[in-house]
């Protein structure tokens, strides 16, 4: 039988209020509370957010103030870049390809409530995950829906909100955001 974090992580309806998720969003919240006293020059900053984001790169930066769910959700790749006032809520994995850029007031959300309002009023959701490719770029103020695919080489304009993937080499923008044109490799 599964726990309520491996139904979390599984795309499986789950409780959020169980102590193992809430002792995983408690140390969260604590840690970003003190990434947000500190800048990217800080002594101890890279101890914190490796803290916060296991396995973090050396060469990927996360400017505070950050927000996230979790913080073992996120994935990001070598030299991956996230300005300031992100909230990533990775209750499902949310993976960051190499090199891409994240404008500041991005958000990505990960979990799904229930559309029934009777089980919305209990303590569910669903989460699905994120995923964003190499090279891309998020305008300031993205939001990028749950279960979304963002692919390689990708920019999505800013203020854009993404509710669907997005293909490889693709300049998409909007509410909902849609391909605007292709991108040359």
């Amino acid at each position: 039988m599964k726990t309520e974090f491996e139904k979390m992580r599984s795309e499986e309806l789950y409780d959020f209020s169980d102590p193992e998720i809430a002792r995983s969003l408690v140390h969260a919240k604590e840690t970003c509370a003190r990434l947000q006293t500190m800048t990217i020059y800080s002594p101890d900053y890279r101890e914190v957010i490796e803290d916060l984001i296991p396995g973090f790169p050396q060469s990927a930066t996360i400017c505070p103030p950050f927000h996230c769910d979790h913080g073992h959700g996120i994935v990001a790749g070598e030299g991956v870049f996230v300005n300031y006032n992100c909230t990533f809520l990775d209750g499902a994995l949310i993976r960051i390809g190499r090199n891409t850029l994240i404008g500041p007031h991005c958000q990505l959300y990960t979990p799904q409530h229930p559309m029934d309002y009777v089980p919305r009023r209990k303590q569910q959701e669903t989460a699905y995950p994120i995923t964003i490719g190499d090279d891309c770029w998020l305008g300031g103020g993205v939001i990028v829906c749950p279960g979304v695919t963002i692919g390689n080489r990708c920019i999505i304009a800013a203020g854009s909100v993404v509710t669907r993937d997005i293909p490889d080499d693709s300049l998409a923008a909007g509410n909902p955001a849609v391909v605007k044109r292709r991108l040359n490799g």
